[in-house]
């Protein structure tokens, strides 16, 4: 870890005397570590605006805490302009493999289903909305701009978005987290919680729904029986529905992937991860042409 890193976080002012200063693992956009303060110990995450991607710190703080609030997430303890404190929970860290434990799943989706109906209470400013196929937009118009090597995709993949805009149809609209990976839920051995809200706003409840499947590998069963017990009967135009955002859920990761391949400055395999998240959405794309 940089000595520079170390000292800015031990001089934050709601620290009496940081003892331990330790990287987390995790984290594609963000610096995350964990501080001892005597008995007690933080999360410290670091992290800028990030244009390219529609995160604006602010819309992140407003929703940490709305989420805090309502009991979903840690305590902000601290905040300054790229500084982002929170309580440490002593929890364990899900995999993609507890994601889809048939003990796990029900509680994640109580989770999502309770954030969604109650979270927008607990927020007390305006925040971004996140609807995905028009983040799709900007991502494809950016990635033309910046020259990318994948530019000889764009033009199909505009395609792609706007006809599964299209088949989508109309939608309700809830505060969603719209980043659900398997390492953003805790487990405390009584209850789960639910972190990292850098992309949290408006948008449908299928997209947290969709997300759950393809960040974790969900089978059709297990989204089918994720979509009953969120909604009940599961009809065959809510799950065109449900599919068309799965694959813009696919796609906005893998033009998420792209973008950082050009401007993230943050030691990962871009390009590794982009090649994935293709074959995930060529897959996707391929199975709801056959719906």
């Amino acid at each position: 870890m940089n000595n520079d890193i170390k000292q800015q976080v031990a001089a934050l002012k709601c620290f009496e005397n940081p003892e331990e200063i330790t990287p987390l693992s995790g984290g594609l956009t963000n610096v995350n570590l964990l501080v001892s303060d005597g008995a007690k110990k933080f999360v410290v995450r670091l992290g800028s605006d990030i244009p390219e991607h529609g995160v604006l710190r602010w819309n992140e703080l407003a929703l940490s805490k709305a989420a805090s609030s309502a009991g979903f997430s840690p305590t902000v303890v601290y905040h300054e302009t790229g500084v982002l404190v929170l309580e440490f929970i002593a929890a364990k860290t899900f995999s993609e493999n507890d994601v889809r434990n048939p003990e796990n799943l029900p509680r994640i989706v109580n989770l999502i289903q309770q954030v969604h109906s109650t979270l927008g209470a607990h927020v007390q400013q305006p925040v971004l909305a996140f609807w995905p196929y028009h983040v799709n937009r900007t991502y494809i118009a950016q990635l033309e701009a910046d020259g990318s090597t994948h530019k000889k995709s764009l033009s199909e993949m505009l395609k792609q978005n706007e006809r599964l805009e299209a088949a989508t149809g109309q939608i309700e609209l809830v505060i969603g987290h719209n980043d659900l990976l398997a390492a953003n839920f805790l487990d405390d051995g009584n209850k789960l919680w639910l972190i990292d809200w850098e992309y949290g706003g408006f948008n449908s409840p299928m997209f947290d729904l969709a997300g759950l499947a393809s960040n974790n590998g969900l089978s059709e069963p297990e989204e089918r029986s994720m979509l009953e017990q969120y909604f009940g009967k599961v009809t065959d135009t809510r799950w065109r529905s449900y599919t068309a955002i799965k694959c813009s859920s696919l796609l906005r990761e893998t033009l998420w992937s792209m973008t950082s391949e050009i401007h993230s400055k943050l030691d990962v395999d871009y390009a590794d991860y982009t090649n994935e998240n293709m074959e995930k959405f060529s897959m996707a794309i391929a199975e709801f042409d056959q719906l």
